[in-house]
């Protein structure tokens, strides 16, 4: 199974960003503002690609973002001084953070409050950030193992989870629950469970795209029923890419079908937050480097989910 951001995260500890929306109801209203973003860890895996770290001198990582005429940055913290280390180098070249991405273990209780002690600290540091979204992916028991979590973690974290989003909104912040493959195994327990058991007005759903396409056995009659079923919930998506189940360098037409994606959102009255995250794994075409890529991402962003994004 391919490497996801976590994983890069425990090991290579890149700094990124954070996020501040309101609560759920008004998720909509606050997401048609906001710019189209990227991720850090589609970089990452160009920059891994080329035997370079992402963010080791964030200054000419972040200059290189720029140039590709992206205007809004998706980063992952650890800790708060990490987002405090980013702020002027986002302002130097003018690159917004409506949203970020950060670590949790929540199916333990002393784990779980450490977990949103530490988010809380982030989100606090984000003030000045103007941010909107916190993302966040409970740790699994062990990245790569096949073991569930028990029916007593998936209660706590849930638990864990809710009184993490009802912290964000007195903090003007909305938390968005992100999945990868593991979650949607064991007749998707663990994903149900966590919308099922929260307070839609504390926790929001980002749907990235691909994981639940992949971890659904490569379905988008999954993806499609998971839509329906919470799609008033997601308040940012997570856009990626594939051709015969590969991810590709670019953003483009393939396995998943983008234009019925955006056109059920409409359908709904639901804008999200849009992150680019085309990232690559060890069978991706290798054709062009992260700018030219990441340029060519934008082209097709536009032709499927319009032009009021840029």
């Amino acid at each position: 199974m391919s490497q996801n951001r976590r994983q890069f995260l425990n090991t290579l500890a890149v700094s990124a960003g954070a996020a501040v929306l309101s609560e759920a109801a008004r998720a909509e209203q606050h997401a048609a503002a906001l710019p189209l973003s990227c991720n850090q860890y589609s970089w990452i895996t160009f920059y891994a690609r080329e035997g370079k770290d992402w963010g080791k001198d964030p200054d000419a990582s972040l200059a290189e973002f720029a140039s590709t005429g992206l205007k809004a940055y998706e980063p992952a913290f650890n800790n708060a001084d990490e987002v405090l280390k980013l702020l002027p180098v986002l302002q130097k070249y003018r690159l917004a953070m409506p949203s970020v991405y950060v670590n949790t273990a929540l199916h333990e209780a002393s784990e779980g409050a450490k977990s949103i002690e530490s988010v809380l600290s982030i989100a606090d540091a984000l003030k000045a950030a103007n941010t909107k979204i916190i993302v966040t992916n409970p740790s699994p028991i062990q990245w790569g193992s096949d073991k569930n979590k028990s029916d007593e973690q998936l209660t706590r974290q849930a638990q864990n989870l809710d009184e993490l989003g009802a912290e964000l909104r007195k903090r003007g912040m909305t938390l968005a629950y992100h999945t990868h493959d593991v979650e949607l195994r064991a007749a998707a327990r663990e994903f149900h469970h966590m919308l099922l058991a929260t307070d839609p007005k504390n926790v929001s759903l980002c749907l990235d795209v691909h994981w639940v396409y992949r971890g659904s056995g490569n379905s988008q009659v999954a993806l499609f029923d998971i839509v329906k079923l919470y799609g008033k919930r997601i308040a940012e998506l997570h856009l990626r890419q594939s051709k015969g189940g590969i991810w590709q360098e670019t953003f483009t037409e393939g396995d998943i079908d983008y234009p019925r994606l955006a056109h059920a959102l409409d359908g709904l009255g639901v804008k999200p937050h849009l992150v680019l995250e085309q990232c690559l794994e060890k069978t991706s075409p290798k054709t062009m480097d992260g700018v030219q890529a990441h340029k060519e991402d934008l082209v097709y962003v536009k032709k499927v989910f319009g032009g009021n994004l840029f």
